[in-house]
């Protein structure tokens, strides 16, 4: 096999663990989103300090973005239905707390821009 199929193969999630890999990788993704766009967003509510990183939302929003693209991909090229063991179930569940993720750190971006002297 040449390169590029192992990488299409490697994409479609065949050549790398099980199929269930895919969204396992995508939640962790939306589970580091949502836990980004919290603390960006306690912070942006004055419950945490100012921290040296002040673009928690943003960095919340671009990990949801790769959250949900990924959990995408992986129900895009997934066969077999619920209970499979292919983890369709796990990129729908990535998907949703990917969404979520990114409206905490969109949130926190609104909040900041609102907020007097934040720029």
């Amino acid at each position: 096999m040449n390169a590029s199929g192992e990488l299409v193969l490697a994409v479609a999630g065949g050549a790398i663990g099980d199929g269930r890999t895919g969204s396992v990788v995508a939640g962790i993704v939306a589970l580091a989103a949502v836990g980004l766009g919290a603390l960006a967003r306690a912070r942006a509510k004055g419950r945490l300090g100012g921290g040296p990183w002040p673009a928690g939302g943003t960095a919340a929003m671009a990990a949801a973005l790769l959250a949900v693209a990924l959990g995408v991909l992986h129900l895009a090229t997934s066969t077999g239905g619920f209970g499979t063991g292919n983890g369709r179930a796990g990129a729908i569940v990535a998907i949703l707390l990917g969404l979520l993720g990114g409206a905490l750190g969109r949130a926190e971006r609104a909040a900041r821009s609102t907020t007097p002297g934040s720029r």
